[in-house]
């Protein structure tokens, strides 16, 4: 594999877990809306870490997410439960950023954390077996 790819991969994972950082500080100042979007992120630029390693990015949110559920969902690389995560995440995302006068509770912010941190540690193991990470 190529440095350039592994260096991008690597990259897109570090700005994953700078999201998964920024949700915490918002959560942890009751800033839950903005947690839900940082969460979010994580999951998408995770998502996104792993598809580098197959050339594959898309300027729309939902090809990156397509992409990802049929390459390695659907190919059993990655276990069902990662592509309910990504819904309930863009979902929750799309709630907050877009509909008028939305309230984000505390207990939906910290679930969608603790589900952003589960996938986090998918994609590490995995981004560790491809030599990406150490």
């Amino acid at each position: 594999m190529e440095e350039r790819v592994k260096e991008l991969s690597r990259y897109r994972f570090e700005t994953s877990l700078e999201n998964l950082e920024d949700a915490r500080l918002m959560y942890e100042n009751g800033r839950y809306k903005n947690a839900l979007n940082r969460a979010y992120y994580s999951i998408f630029h995770a998502i996104r870490s792993v598809n580098a390693l197959k050339g594959f990015d898309s300027s729309k949110h939902s090809g990156v997410i397509a992409f990802f559920n049929q390459n390695y969902i659907k190919d059993e690389i990655f276990p069902k439960g990662l592509s309910k995560i990504i819904t309930q995440a863009s979902n929750n995302r799309e709630k907050a950023d877009y509909l008028d006068f939305f309230i984000a509770s505390s207990e939906e912010a910290k679930k969608q954390i603790e589900r952003a941190e589960e996938f986090s540690n998918a994609i590490k193991h995995y981004l560790v077996e491809q030599g990406i990470l150490q």
